[in-house]
């Protein structure tokens, strides 16, 4: 793969995590194409700039959010427009240091080239509980706090 596209996808991707840890609704939506998808967490699905900054925005204003530790394991592009990252993480809640393993979550962005600069179509945050397997849970915990040493 060429790794300056590796390198650009990578690059937006963390652009969207450092805008989450932020709190910045504005500069998070502003990274998706005009009709691109964000899939929480919870299962919320919203679509396009307007709305996912609308749904962002009181969230951060009325919720203390957990800031995210990320581990990218695998970026596949679809030709030279288009691209496929996964990635897991974990989140610290305020006023703590260490990983909560019970949000463990994969994530999956698409990014496609819109006028030249790379965007996200898509952005979905799956929850990664490995049910009737904590051992798989310890590990991606395990993963991520050897990040944040």
């Amino acid at each position: 793969m060429n790794t300056s596209l590796r390198d650009e996808i990578k690059h937006l991707y963390h652009k969207l995590i450092d805008a989450w840890n932020n709190r910045d609704a504005q500069r998070m939506a502003g990274l998706f194409t005009e009709q691109g998808i964000q899939i929480g967490y919870d299962g919320s699905k919203v679509i396009g700039c307007e709305e996912i900054f609308s749904h962002l925005r009181p969230i951060f204003e009325h919720h203390p959010t957990a800031s995210y530790i990320t581990k990218v394991t695998e970026i596949r592009p679809f030709g030279s427009d288009a691209a496929i990252l996964y990635a897991f993480a974990g989140m610290i809640p305020p006023g703590k240091t260490d990983i909560n393993p019970a949000v463990n979550a994969h994530q999956t962005l698409i990014a496609v080239k819109d006028n030249n600069q790379w965007r996200i179509d898509l952005f979905q945050n799956t929850p990664a509980q490995f049910h009737g397997r904590p051992e798989l849970v310890e590990q991606m915990t395990e993963e991520l706090r050897e990040i944040i040493k």
